[in-house]
C-alpha cells in the first residue's frame, strides 16, 4: 500500500504552513453490546467529522462471533473504513480512542464484550511499534471480520509486511462472517 492518494500529494497545515503528505488508513470498527449497528454508524459519522480526515469508503456489515472473548460474549457486528487523512498516526489513535470513550468503551480486560472496538489496521505503509501503538495492527492478517470487508472495499489492500488482503484471506476460515444486508452504516 502506498501513501493516498500519491505520495507526493501534500494538504497544508493551515496552523503552521508547513506540509504533510495524505495518507491512507484503514480502520476496523465493531460493536457486540447494545445498539451495535448504531454505535458503528456513530463512529463513522465521529470519523467523517474529524478534521483532517476523510472517510472514503465504507464496507458492509458483517455478524462475527467474538475472538478469544469470555464465554458467552455475543457476536459482533464489524466494519471496515478506508480514509484520507494528514493526520500522524498518534493523533489518529488519540481519536479512534476518544470515540471509543464518547460511546462508554470499558477497558476491563482484553477480549471483553464492548461497545464500541475502533482499530487502526493500517496507515498508508507505515510500520511502527511503540508504548501505545503497533502498525500494522499485529493480528488483522489473521481475522477474517477485518479482511472480508476490507477487501470488499479495497481490492488491492495490503497490510505492510504480510501482504495483499486478497491472498491473506485464503489463509484464515471466514465462514463465521456473515454478511447483514438488514444493516447498512451511511455518510
Amino acid at each position: 500500500m502506498t501513501e493516498a492518494p500519491t505520495p507526493y500529494e501534500l494538504d497544508a497545515d493551515t496552523m503552521t504552513g508547513g506540509m504533510r503528505p495524505i495518507r491512507q488508513a484503514v480502520l476496523s470498527i465493531g460493536s457486540n453490546l447494545g445498539d451495535r449497528a448504531g454505535r458503528l454508524q456513530g463512529a463513522v459519522s465521529a470519523l467523517e467529522d474529524t478534521p483532517e480526515v476523510t472517510v472514503v469508503a465504507i464496507s458492509s456489515v458483517y455478524e462475527t462471533e467474538p475472538v478469544g472473548a469470555p464465554e458467552g460474549s455475543g457476536p459482533f457486528l464489524n466494519a471496515v473504513v478506508l480514509l484520507d487523512t494528514t493526520l500522524t498516526v498518534h493523533t489518529l489513535l488519540d481519536r479512534a480512542m476518544a470515540i471509543e470513550d464518547a460511546f462508554e468503551r470499558e477497558r476491563s480486560e482484553p477480549g471483553a464484550p464492548r461497545t464500541l472496538d475502533v482499530d487502526i489496521i493500517v496507515v498508508g505503509d507505515r510500520v511502527a511499534q511503540d508504548d501505545t501503538l503497533t502498525l500494522p495492527h499485529p493480528r488483522a492478517h489473521e481475522r477474517a471480520f477485518v479482511l472480508v470487508p476490507w477487501l470488499e472495499i479495497d481490492p488491492e489492500g495490503e497490510i505492510p509486511g504480510h501482504g495483499f488482503v486478497a491472498d491473506l484471506i485464503s489463509g484464515v476460515d471466514a465462514s463465521g462472517v456473515t454478511k447483514r444486508e438488514d444493516v447498512e452504516i451511511i455518510l
